[in-house]
């Protein structure tokens, strides 16, 4: 079954702010693919600008 997978990246000054998933929704990166009726999977990651790892993963899936 076909998906679709949104993806946004943020770099944080060090911990997780929510961001990146806040963004997908907030500019409606989904709103294009939701006529296709295919589970819709938005990801925001974060990554510290200090120490160069990841340290906010948010995963959240629209069904139709």
């Amino acid at each position: 079954m076909p998906q679709v997978f949104i993806f946004e990246f943020k770099v944080v000054e060090q911990s997780p702010e929510g961001k990146a998933l806040q963004q997908i929704k907030d500019r409606g990166y989904a709103d294009k693919y939701r006529a296709k009726g295919e589970p819709i999977h938005l990801i925001g990651v974060e990554f510290s600008k200090t120490s160069r790892n990841v340290v906010g993963f948010e995963v959240e899936t629209l069904s139709f």
